[in-house]
């Protein structure tokens, strides 16, 4: 049975995928900052589950050798810290540094090499946001942006180890936390500008990245995926 490895497993776009990945017969590791979060996962789809903070590279290793080989690898976990550029403050840089971008390099070096002669699949999370800059944002697009970079560079460094790597762009999505914030005009005025008329849901994002995570991808690599309604093409004026 193909094992999946997905990061920031515990709620949201990283709940779905994993069972999404657990539907389509992969046996899941959960991993998560929120180790309960992991567990309750790893419980809702029959798979194992791990607290780490995937900004920890040594951690990364431990749960990686615990593991042992994986088939597929989604670098899911991320975090934002919004303010003007001006205004950041220096931990707050480092942070969604350290997890967007850093984290997602050290679980490709922790989990990849098992992949080697095996055959294997990364997807890597990127954002609309790196292509729809808004004031305010932080780094957040920025290491988005690296993200996509990244990809295309362990696409082709790792595609002679038979290991793909692509990248899934979520636009506006409506998840649990999402559906907190917005009100239902404030939800209305943002599907009003996306062009597939509705704000996207986990399970889109979640059958993109099994998409790329099967066989029928099998001649995918280097590629960013948006999966965003068509947000990024343009937004609707009017209706």
């Amino acid at each position: 049975m193909s094992v999946a490895v997905v990061t920031g497993a515990g709620r949201g776009l990283g709940l779905q995928t994993a069972r999404t990945l657990a539907q389509r017969g992969h046996s899941i590791v959960a991993i998560d900052v929120d180790a309960d979060g992991a567990a309750d996962t790893a419980a809702a789809v029959g798979g194992r589950g791990f607290g780490c903070d995937v900004a920890d590279r040594d951690a990364v290793r431990e749960v990686a050798e615990q593991v042992g080989p994986v088939d597929v690898l989604v670098n899911n976990a991320g975090i934002w810290r919004f303010g003007p550029l001006l205004d950041l403050g220096r931990e707050d840089v480092i942070d969604v540094v350290n997890v967007n971008l850093l984290g997602t390099l050290w679980c490709v070096q922790a989990f990849v090499p098992g992949m080697a002669g095996r055959g294997g699949s990364v997807i890597n999370l990127s954002s609309g946001a790196a292509r729809m800059h808004s004031p305010g944002t932080g780094v957040y697009p920025t290491t988005k942006n690296a993200i996509e970079a990244l990809t295309v560079q362990l696409a082709v460094e790792l595609g002679p180890l038979g290991v793909r790597v692509n990248a899934v762009a979520p636009g506006s999505i409506l998840t649990e936390a999402t559906a907190k914030i917005l009100s239902e005009s404030d939800r209305a005025e943002r599907e009003r500008t996306i062009p597939a008329s509705r704000m996207g849901r986990p399970e889109d994002i979640a059958d993109a990245i099994a998409y790329l995570a099967s066989d029928a991808a099998e001649y995918v690599t280097g590629q960013t995926l948006y999966v965003d309604g068509g947000l990024t093409s343009g937004k609707v004026t009017a209706r």
